[in-house]
């Protein structure tokens, strides 16, 4: 199911992006999950200035007639459109190159040389081999993609 339902995400991502950008937004993630009984598509977007709920029903709007003349999902679902918040997970190249120079947190699957799990810091570059660069006290720290459980954006409240 996981690569079905990512590959239904992969496929919906593809239709919807020109209709988003056209309206001056980006596509930040798309899920198509089940929970319970209910199967749901998720499109996150994001701008420049920010997303609001007017934003969200405007895309709403212009993407729902596109999944229906498609229909790209053979069963019944819920569309939700929502921004990604203000932390957010950063799952993608691309994600990561944009959030450059944003505070993050890096959660790590093990424990490193240091006996740390967790760390929060400046999110530096990213480097064609996946290793990502977190300067963290003012300390340039490079750690290995494959090391990385998760990578998000923090903000102190």
């Amino acid at each position: 199911m996981a690569n079905r339902t990512n590959g239904i995400a992969g496929e919906v991502r593809k239709l919807l992006e020109p209709a988003v950008a056209e309206l001056g937004y980006r596509i930040w993630n798309v899920e198509f999950v089940k929970e319970g009984a209910d199967y749901w598509l998720r499109i996150t977007i994001d701008s420049e200035k920010g997303i609001t709920l007017d934003d969200c029903e405007a895309v709403n709007r212009a993407i729902d007639p596109i999944l229906d003349e498609a229909d790209p999902i053979e069963e019944s679902y819920n569309l939700e459109v929502s921004s990604p918040g203000v932390e957010r997970d950063l799952k993608t190249p691309e994600q990561i190159d944009f959030c450059k120079g944003w505070d993050v947190e890096i959660r790590l699957y093990a424990p490193d040389e240091n006996g740390k799990k967790n760390y929060i810091g400046v999110l530096g570059q990213r480097e064609e081999d996946g290793r990502i660069h977190v300067e963290i006290d003012g300390e340039d720290r490079v750690f290995e993609a494959s090391a990385v459980a998760k990578l998000r954006t923090h903000y102190e409240f």
